[in-house]
C-alpha cells in the first residue's frame, strides 16, 4: 500500500536536488521501478486428499482410490509442492509445481486383493496481462500449459502386476483476481481450466486464499485448492481429484 505524505516546498525542492545530484531524476526511478522484473516464490504445504480410479491399460482392473488427507499421511512416500510469479509492467507469468505420491488397496471379486500405486507430477505454466480494476483490487488474465506425469502400478498377488507410465500436456486458460480487504490482508482467487482431448479429456483447478503481509516482502496464507484431471487413451483410465487445505509463505524480491 502507498501512503501519501504531505512535504513542505522547501521538502519537496531538497528532494528534487538530490534526484538531480544523483543523476537519476525522481520520476525515471519510478519509471525503472514499474518496468523491473519483480518476482515471488511461495512454498505450500497442501493437505490434500485423493479421490480416484485406475486402470493401467485395457482389460486390467480398475482401482479406487479414497483417501483424506489423514489417510495419506499414514502412507504418503513423498510430497512438494511450490508457486512462483514473474511480472514486469502489465506482464505476468506463473508456473506452479505440485508432486504427491500415494499407496492404496482394494478388494477384488473371487476374494482377491489389488494394491495401487499413484505418482503424481504436475507443472503448470502461464502466462497474460494484468489489469488493475481499481487501487484495491487486480486481474490477471493467463494462458499456457500443464504437463502432468502419472505412473501407476497396480500388483494383484498371486495374479502379478502391471505399470503405467502416463505423460500429457494440456493447454489451460487461467484467471485470477486479488483484492486487499485491509491494510496487511489481501484475498486471492485463481482458477483454470483445460485438455479438451488434446491432452487429457478435461482438468480444472481452484484456489481460494486469506493472506497477511508480515514484513514488506514476506506475506503468509491460507486456502483451499482442489485439482482435477480426466484422462483416457486406448483403455488406459486415469481419474483423480486433489482436495484440501493449503498454507503457504511467500518471498517477494
Amino acid at each position: 500500500m502507498i501512503q501519501h505524505i504531505n512535504t513542505s516546498a522547501g521538502m519537496a525542492a531538497a528532494a528534487l536536488a538530490v534526484g538531480l545530484l544523483a543523476g537519476t531524476p525522481a520520476w525515471a526511478q519510478d519509471k525503472a521501478a514499474a518496468d523491473a522484473w519483480r518476482y515471488q516464490l511461495t512454498p505450500y504445504v497442501w493437505m490434500t486428499g485423493l479421490d480416484g480410479s485406475v486402470r493401467p491399460f485395457r482389460g486390467a482392473p480398475t482401482v479406487t482410490v479414497n483417501k483424506s488427507f489423514s489417510d495419506i499421511l499414514e502412507n504418503l512416500d513423498a510430497a512438494a509442492f511450490v508457486n512462483g510469479t514473474a511480472r514486469k509492467g502489465s506482464y505476468v507469468l506463473q508456473g506452479d509445481f505440485s508432486y504427491a505420491a500415494t499407496s492404496d488397496q482394494a478388494a477384488l471379486p473371487l476374494g482377491l486383493s489389488a494394491k495401487a500405486k499413484i505418482r503424481q507430477t504436475s507443472l503448470t505454466m502461464t502466462g497474460g496481462h494484468n489489469w488493475m480494476l481499481s487501487p484495491q483490487s487486480s486481474f490477471d488474465l493467463m494462458a499456457g500449459l500443464r504437463l502432468w506425469q502419472i505412473k501407476a502400478e497396480v500388483n494383484v498377488p498371486g495374479v502379478g502386476s502391471a505399470q503405467s507410465n502416463t505423460s500429457f500436456v494440456d493447454p489451460v486458460v487461467a484467471a485470477r483476481w486479488r483484492y486487499d480487504i485491509a491494510p496487511r490482508w489481501s484475498s486471492l482467487l485463481y482458477a483454470d481450466m483445460g485438455g479438451l482431448d488434446v491432452g487429457s479429456k478435461f482438468t480444472w483447478q481452484v484456489h481460494a486464499s486469506v493472506n497477511y503481509q508480515v514484513k514488506e516482502n514476506i506475506f503468509v496464507s491460507v486456502g483451499y485448492r482442489h485439482l482435477s484431471v480426466n484422462y483416457r487413451d486406448n483403455g488406459k483410465r486415469l481419474d483423480f481429484s486433489q482436495s484440501g487445505p493449503i498454507v503457504g509463505a511467500t518471498l517477494r524480491f
